[in-house]
């Protein structure tokens, strides 16, 4: 391996991440994380492995090339070419939303509503409304082995991702991916729909990671943030099969809203909170 020694530590890795993360502190909310990460990445290990034993690795020529990366505010998850989410580990990149922990949350609800109201063997079939990598789809047939599912995306690169995500998994053969502007012209009918629509105001100014980098067909969403939802929300009953239910991302502040549109296009709606109590994911199942 290629290897150079920094001014700063005569080679020593702890010292290399110290540098880096006072050098990123200035760009990211988690310096010290971003520079681990990066370190790993270009070591080649996972970062359990980095913070196990530190000391017998050196620095590796590529690092400083990663840094500068990212104080030139390109994500983390582009970089390094992956992002963890649920139990499952997505290759991402230019051109595809990169998965959050908040996103999670649509995942814990689908688990307890399966327990909890439909029991085991639901659901068969599983829809993941613009899947992006293939998100919620990959994270859920991970979870239900008997189940099969689709994922629709208006993006092509966002596709190809999710088809590779899909073979790398090992589920190539239970998921499938089509170009789709939402469920327009689907139509298949399924037991779950999951979605993490676009629900950013137009007029929001988001952090230079996010902006700059990230599709903005895949964040923003009108001028109130709720363009998809409108469209999304009436068309969901025949998309759903007969005990059927839809799991929505909302942005924080968006409930009210939602739900409002939610009743209107016939759901009972019940809101699930995130791990830092936030409104996150909506529940939708028909009303009556």
């Amino acid at each position: 391996m290629n290897s150079v020694p920094l001014s700063l530590g005569e080679g020593d890795v702890r010292a290399a991440l110290r540098d880096a993360a006072s050098r990123l502190a200035e760009t990211s909310d988690t310096p010290r994380l971003d520079a681990e990460l990066l370190m790993a990445h270009a070591l080649g290990v996972e970062r359990e492995a980095l913070l196990l034993d530190p000391t017998r690795l050196v620095v590796p020529q590529s690092f400083a090339g990663l840094i500068e990366r990212r104080l030139a505010h390109e994500p983390i998850a582009y970089i390094v070419g992956h992002r963890d989410f649920w139990t499952i580990r997505l290759r991402v990149g230019p051109g595809v939303l990169i998965p959050r922990p908040d996103s999670e949350t649509l995942l814990e609800t689908s688990l307890d509503f399966a327990r909890q109201e439909r029991g085991e063997g639901w659901p068969q079939t599983v829809l993941d409304l613009g899947t992006g990598p293939g998100t919620l789809l990959l994270a859920a047939l991970s979870e239900w082995p008997d189940a099969i599912g689709l994922g629709l995306d208006m993006s092509e690169t966002a596709l190809d991702y999710a088809r590779s995500n899909a073979a790398a998994l090992g589920l190539a053969d239970r998921a499938a991916f089509r170009r789709g502007d939402w469920g327009e012209g689907l139509a298949e009918r399924f037991d779950l729909v999951l979605c993490n629509p676009p629900y950013v105001p137009a007029p929001e100014a988001l952090m230079p990671d996010v902006a700059d980098h990230e599709p903005a067909s895949a964040l923003f969403a009108g001028e109130d943030g709720l363009a998809d939802y409108r469209r999304i929300l009436p068309d969901l009953p025949r998309l759903l099969a007969p005990g059927g239910a839809a799991i929505l991302e909302i942005g924080a502040a968006q409930l009210t809203s939602v739900k409002s549109l939610a009743e209107e296009a016939g759901f009972a709606v019940q809101c699930r909170k995130d791990l830092a109590g936030r409104d996150r994911a909506v529940l939708l199942t028909p009303a009556g």
